[in-house]
């Protein structure tokens, strides 16, 4: 059974909040440079700073020889098209198009895309009419959460097919994780390090060719381009691939119920929005869904700290 820790539950809670505020980034980058060069701009960002923090800890990037090297740099590959450069492009390019509501529904939908996969690839990820009930909760309740204006049509050019686009997303999102289990053991920084510089090397030649170098970007956009380079590209990078590799991906894609809480908690604080009536009812059923998904990580993790304080080792 995966062993899922007070760690990971913290690394996932700050994945949540990092990858919420993204969306707010990435609408504000939008104003001052095109989808092709925010991808760009923090795939790069985020594989320098990974680069930088891996030869400092002299880790490095996976050894090009020796035993599953060609497993690693394969996984490598796949977590750098699934989990970045494809998924990236997709949500940066869709939401010219779309309202940010429905990206966020979008992303509530990896769980369900990671449960059967899951079911069929990893070993002790197999589904059951629990979890799927509670992930089915979860859905729920961030639809709720986002109402239905999320759903209704503005008319803007290529509206469906920008739609399709975050689904698209979706499907990556899940099998980058499913990718990202399946790889063979290797030092975590170095794993995250090399997918990003690889997701850097597939979209910046593209960026520049058909988008230029850009050229007197909003200071707003600037800051947006630097917080999205550094912290829920670079920083997740190394959290997602930690929580995957020792909890697994069905608990790291509870992270998506996470991500249009926050969504909406910096639209009403940065951006005056109102807060729906709904937002309670949608917490309870988003909570609700989580809780019942992971009872028996919950029940094996406060029965671990139970054991460890009744031997003394716990915390005071």
């Amino acid at each position: 059974m995966t062993p899922i820790t007070p760690i990971n539950w913290l690394r996932l809670m700050t994945l949540g909040l990092m990858f919420g505020a993204a969306f707010m980034f990435t609408r504000v980058a939008l104003d001052g440079v095109g989808p092709r060069i925010v991808v760009a701009s923090r795939l790069g960002l985020g594989a320098l700073m990974l680069l930088v923090i891996a030869h400092l800890k002299g880790s490095g990037l996976p050894r090009l020889s020796g035993p599953n090297a060609r497993a690693i740099w394969l996984s490598a590959l796949g977590i750098g098209v699934f989990s970045n450069a494809l998924p990236f492009f997709l949500l940066s390019w869709s939401q010219q198009f779309v309202a940010s509501g429905f990206a966020g529904v979008c992303m509530a939908v990896v769980p369900l895309l990671i449960l059967p996969l899951a079911h069929l690839l990893i070993p002790g990820e197999q589904m059951n009419l629990r979890r799927l009930v509670g992930f089915v909760i979860g859905t729920i309740g961030v639809i709720v959460l986002i109402g239905p204006a999320a759903f209704a049509a503005t008319g803007a050019e290529f509206e469906t097919t920008a739609r399709l686009g975050c689904i698209g997303a979706a499907l990556c999102y899940a099998l980058g994780a499913i990718v990202t289990r399946l790889c063979p053991d290797v030092d975590m920084l170095s794993l995250a390090a090399a997918a990003l510089c690889i997701g850097a090397a597939l979209i910046m030649p593209a960026a520049l060719i058909l988008d230029g170098w850009p050229s007197d970007v909003p200071l707003p956009s600037l800051m947006a381009l630097l917080y999205l380079g550094a912290l829920p590209t670079g920083f997740a990078q190394l959290l997602l691939v930690q929580i995957i590799r020792s909890a697994g991906p069905v608990f790291m894609s509870l992270v998506n119920y996470q991500v249009p809480l926050w969504s909406m908690g910096f639209g009403i604080v940065f951006l005056g929005e109102q807060l729906p009536p709904n937002i309670y009812w949608a917490l309870l059923l988003i909570l609700s869904g989580l809780a019942l998904s992971q009872l028996g990580a919950l029940k094996r993790l406060f029965a671990g700290r139970a054991s460890r304080r009744a031997g003394g080792g716990g915390a005071p």
